[in-house]
This record gives C-alpha cells, sequence and structure tokens, in this order.
C-alpha cells in the first residue's frame, strides 16, 4: 500500500474537490484535508491551488503524481508476485461492471469462478463505466468492464492497464407494427426522421447512441431520456420514439418491440474493455476472473470477442 497521503492526491486529481475525494475514498473531509496538508508540509512544497470552488494541481503536484502512479503500479506488481507463493485461488474478488456486461457476462462468469474455488469470495459493483474506473482506483473493484467514453482515461493512462474484451453490435429498436419492423435488415440513416429515444447525458447509452447516428449522417432528435433500458423500451413501445439497443441489453418480454438489424458498413458496435490497475494483471486471482469473463465472453453469440 502506498503512503495514503499520495492515495488522496491521486483521487483528488479526478474530483477536483476535496469532499467529493474523501466520498471515494470513504474518508471524511477534514482527514483528507489534513493528508494533503501535512505532505506538502514534508515536501515543504505546495501541491494544490483553489480555482473557484475547486482545487488543482500545482506543477509539484502534478510531478509528484507522475511518482504516485509509478508506485502504485509498482505495489500491484509486488502483490500478484507475492500472492504466486499462496496456494490455490483464494481471498477476495471484486468486479465492477456497466450495467448490460455486469448481467449478460460478469454475473455468470464470476458464479462460474466462486464455484469452481470455495475460497474465493466475488463482490460485483454495477455501475456506469467512469464510476468503475474510480472504483478500480480507490481499491473498492480490481476488475473493471467498461466502455471507452470522452473524459474517459486514456489507453496508455498510467494508473490503469486497459484490454480490448468485446465488440458488441447495435440494434435498431422501434415498436412493433412499425414500418422498419419486418425489416430483415436496415442502414441506420433510414430512422434518421424518427424521434429518437436516449439515456440521460450522464448515461453512457446517450453517448453510445449520438455517436452512431453522428457517423451514419444525422444528430437525434431526443424525445426521451431514460436511466436503464427497461425503461428505452416502455418508450419505443409506446410509440415515443426509436432507439439503439446493444445486442446483450436484455428487455421485458412483454415490450411491444422489435429488434432490427442494422446493415451499415461498418455496423455500430459498443467496444467493452477490461481494465485493472496497472500492474495488477498478473495477480492470480485478478489473472483467474479475466480468464472467466473472456471464457464467458466466447460462448455468447453475437458478439465478437477481441485480442484473443
Amino acid at each position: 500500500m502506498i503512503d495514503p497521503r499520495l492515495q488522496a492526491l491521486r483521487v483528488l486529481r479526478d474530483h477536483g474537490t476535496v469532499t467529493a475525494a474523501a466520498a471515494a475514498l470513504h474518508l471524511t473531509p477534514s482527514t483528507v484535508s489534513q493528508q494533503l496538508r501535512g505532505l506538502a508540509r514534508e515536501l515543504d512544497v505546495e501541491l494544490l491551488e483553489q480555482v473557484g470552488r475547486r482545487v488543482q494541481l500545482t506543477p509539484a503536484g502534478q510531478a509528484l503524481l507522475r511518482h504516485a502512479d509509478l508506485l502504485a503500479a509498482q505495489v500491484e506488481s509486488a502483490r500478484a508476485e507475492l500472492a504466486e507463493h499462496r496456494a490455490g485461488i483464494a481471498g477476495i474478488l471484486r468486479i465492477s461492471a456497466m450495467p448490460t456486461a455486469l448481467a449478460a457476462l460478469v454475473a455468470p462468469a464470476a458464479a462460474r469462478l466462486r464455484d469452481a474455488n470455495p475460497g474465493l469470495a466475488v463482490e460485483l459493483i454495477e455501475d456506469e463505466s467512469a464510476h468503475c474506473f474510480e472504483t478500480l482506483l480507490t481499491g473498492d473493484s480490481d476488475i473493471a468492464i467498461v466502455l471507452p467514453a470522452p473524459g474517459g482515461p486514456a489507453p496508455d493512462d498510467p494508473r490503469f492497464e486497459q484490454r480490448p474484451l468485446l465488440a458488441e453490435p447495435l440494434d435498431l429498436l422501434v415498436p412493433a407494427g412499425h414500418s422498419l419492423a419486418e425489416r430483415g435488415g436496415v442502414a441506420l440513416a433510414e430512422a434518421a426522421a424518427e424521434p429518437w429515444i436516449t439515456g440521460r447525458a450522464r448515461i453512457t447509452h446517450h453517448l453510445v447512441v449520438s455517436a452512431a447516428c453522428a457517423a451514419a449522417g444525422f444528430a437525434p432528435r431526443i424525445a426521451g431520456q431514460a436511466v436503464d433500458f427497461p425503461g428505452v423500451a416502455a418508450m419505443v413501445a409506446h410509440g415515443f420514439g426509436v432507439s439503439l439497443v446493444p445486442r446483450l441489453a436484455v428487455l421485458p418480454p412483454d415490450a411491444a418491440v422489435i429488434r432490427v438489424p442494422l446493415r451499415d458498413d461498418p455496423a455500430p458496435v459498443r467496444r467493452h474493455l477490461s481494465a485493472v490497475r496497472r500492474g495488477g494483471a498478473e495477480h492470480p486471482v485478478i489473472e483467474a476472473g479475466l480468464a472467466v469473463i473472456r471464457e464467458v465472453c466466447r460462448e455468447r453469440t453475437g458478439i465478437t470477442v477481441l485480442g484473443d
């Protein structure tokens, strides 16, 4: 474990306020403030500066963070090497994932891993991709299954190891009886004039729909927003608009909606990544978790496993 004061600084970088960083670390704001003041005093440099209601790192703070990220990766690597000297797959593995991946892939993979290793406890967290990265950073999860999104960690982010996992096609979702419902496949641009249902702006689905429509040459006219796919399906079923749904999404069986495959070239897909803290991928428990998730992905039809 690196100095908790360095960890507080690493988390503060993303959150911008002591209060938000403290919440992510399960600490009080006064504790985090004391940690950061003590660290600055010990190093005899200013690490933070106030900008409005937020704080940002000084050049010295940025320099310290580069070293902190290297130290954190080295700690993870050491843990992985030491774990190889233990017998069997045991302990606790925490996996975070966005909702569709958790339901379709992670939950069955976690159950398979748990059942095969009686000494292992597996804990699952469902959240949006940005928060899954946060749980990795704070140590609340060990593996995250996420979607890349604007503002998220870059592929070479020194805090994480990110690897391609799968490509998941998107289908056009229309109400039963819609003029496109009986087609064996459509181009996305054929739905350009339709009203559209998306996720809320904070939900990854909003970005997915916007990006796919832009690639097809139009901006969707948003008529409704939801926080989950049952909500999207309900709005579509009752004629409020059309939407895109990923192939892995589970919809209510009684929803009067039709999935229509898209025939664009290239067809829009969601690309999932697996992510772990840098240095931790070779930990035997994490390695086993990643392997069984990939195994379950290979068993699913309609998706393409990446990186094999």
